[in-house]
């Protein structure tokens, strides 16, 4: 297990009982649906996600919570987005730079932020996540996907 993942065994989510079953063949994005940046960077992965393998679930979602809980992440004050892929959980600068990776260029340039060396990664990225709501907003509503988007977004 690389230093990026969360210190969980491979697919444990799998025997939760809370944790309903998804197609874990494919990434799952777990975001914070209130938060501008949150659903921005929803937008770029679907924008740059070319071949569609991406899915995606609200943090407020059933499956995003009860994820969230088995992480023994906090349900409501979301810390982290967390990625779901291969089997493995990744959170905070791992789960974006994880992500970048399995996007194609140029976008994918952006996971050389893997790079950083920890802890200055999880720094910068709380940093950022504590004050996310002070510097880009809470949003009224919630990313509502359009129909072509729809099966990918997970409940």
């Amino acid at each position: 297990m690389s230093r990026a993942s969360l210190a969980y065994p491979l697919n444990s989510y799998r025997d939760d009982p809370a944790v309903r079953e998804f197609d874990d063949r494919r990434p799952l994005l777990v975001y914070d649906g209130d938060c501008v940046l949150c659903s921005g960077f929803i937008k770029f992965v679907i924008k740059h996600d070319a071949e569609k393998k991406f899915q995606f679930t609200a943090g407020q979602s059933q499956l995003g919570q009860s994820l969230f809980r088995h992480y023994n992440l906090d349900p409501i004050n979301f810390e982290t987005n967390l990625l779901i892929s291969e089997g493995r959980a990744y959170g905070k600068m791992s789960a974006f730079s994880n992500c970048m990776s399995l996007l194609p260029y140029p976008a994918r340039i952006l996971s050389l932020s893997g790079l950083i060396p920890s802890p200055i990664d999880n720094l910068l990225y709380d940093r950022i996540a504590q004050n996310r709501y002070s510097f880009f907003g809470k949003s009224e509503s919630c990313l509502v996907p359009t129909d072509d988007l729809k099966q990918r977004f997970l409940k």
